[in-house]
């Protein structure tokens, strides 16, 4: 039909700019906030860009969600303020059978965020952390100052001095070293040049043209040899991800019959995304109720409270079965149908003759015949 063809028009033009809007103020502040934390040495210079990136692949589940609702409700508010509702309401058009068109729009939004939560954003989350732990790495490697003793690695009593450094090339002129290995015995080792590297997840100081001294203090027993390649391993970082502490990693297979309280936690969340797609829209419809005369826009208040609801219900429920207070079934389904009951009944009072809120309710809850 005409109605519905213009509608679901103006509703994919409507959600193209919201998207826009909430990607670029979303986009701008993470940006903000990455640039002082790299400032700070928490995050390496070079991967904010690529950060930035993948935290906006994490964050389009939310952005779906948010478009869906915000362009319903905006095109249906101005449907009403418009008089082009009450005149397909006058043409006998019922306000439920918005619902279909509605939900036309929505289900693409709700499959979008369902392959996102599912299988999309694990991925970009287990490669946003890599990426960023291998950089901070490399920006460790290279953070080298000439002339000054520093430690090398996490072990005690293991420090080394570089007579001048080449920040173009990474290359360390005259350097010395000192460590201890588990008997107390010391290790000294003097290179000609030397450099740090990363490959296969472990950080190595590769030495070239030098000796090593190795021997116990206080006695003439040092063992003196000379080489033209030392490999030293530092460590064998980077520690990548930790399936506990970065739950949100964890492929959706792996969670599903997962006993883990934290993985039962974490498969609501994904599910309960694109569910709220399709409710949010439902919602939207009784939501968008506009009155010309009045000019008051309570139903944007009430759209955004029911909204805040929702999503701290969510969160509320999502803590609970981490905690291992409540089972999964018992914090996946009690805010969706709350949410489905109250569009129910919201779609009820606005199908009535205006009157009073709560005679409304009461007939919406209690209703004597068919309306």
């Amino acid at each position: 039909m005409i109605y519905k063809r213009n509608f679901i028009k103006e509703l994919s033009f409507t959600a193209v700019g919201i998207f826009v809007v909430l990607l670029a103020v979303l986009v701008s502040t993470q940006a903000v906030n990455l640039l002082g934390r790299a400032a700070d040495g928490r995050v390496a210079v070079d991967a904010v860009l690529a950060l930035v990136g993948f935290w906006v692949v994490g964050m389009t589940p939310l952005l779906l969600v948010l478009t869906a609702f915000i362009s319903t409700l905006t095109v249906l508010t101005r449907y009403w303020r418009d008089s082009e509702m009450s005149v397909w309401l006058a043409c006998g058009l019922a306000l439920k059978q918005w619902i279909r068109p509605v939900m036309q729009f929505a289900v693409p939004f709700a499959l979008l965020t369902a392959v996102m939560q599912l299988w999309i954003m694990p991925w970009a989350e287990l490669r946003s952390r890599e990426y960023a732990e291998i950089l901070k790495q490399k920006q460790e490697l290279s953070l080298v100052e000439a002339g000054e003793f520093q430690p090398l690695g996490k072990r005690n009593g293991r420090v080394y001095f570089v007579e001048t450094f080449d920040t173009d090339s990474g290359v360390m002129r005259n350097l010395f070293l000192r460590e201890q290995d588990e008997n107390g015995n010391d290790n000294i080792v003097f290179a000609r040049s030397g450099n740090f590297s990363l490959s296969d997840n472990r950080r190595t100081l590769e030495l070239r043209n030098g000796y090593r001294y190795s021997g116990t203090p206080g006695q003439a027993d040092y063992n003196q040899v000379s080489f033209e390649h030392l490999s030293l391993m530092i460590n064998t970082t980077p520690k990548l991800i930790d399936p506990i502490a970065h739950r949100r990693t964890i492929p959706t297979a792996q969670l599903i019959g997962s006993s883990d309280p934290q993985h039962r936690a974490e498969l609501m969340w994904r599910i309960s995304l694109p569910i709220s797609v399709l409710l949010l829209s439902m919602l939207a419809v009784p939501l968008s109720y506009f009155n010309p005369r009045t000019g008051h826009t309570y139903n944007i208040l009430i759209a955004i409270g029911l909204f805040l609801v929702y999503q701290n219900g969510l969160t509320f429920l999502r803590d609970a079965v981490e905690d291992g207070k409540i089972p999964f079934w018992l914090g996946l389904l009690p805010m969706h149908l709350l949410m489905f009951a109250a569009a129910l009944v919201l779609l009820r009072i606005r199908s009535m003759p205006a009157q009073p809120f709560a005679q409304a309710m009461k007939a919406a809850l209690f209703p004597k015949g068919r309306l």
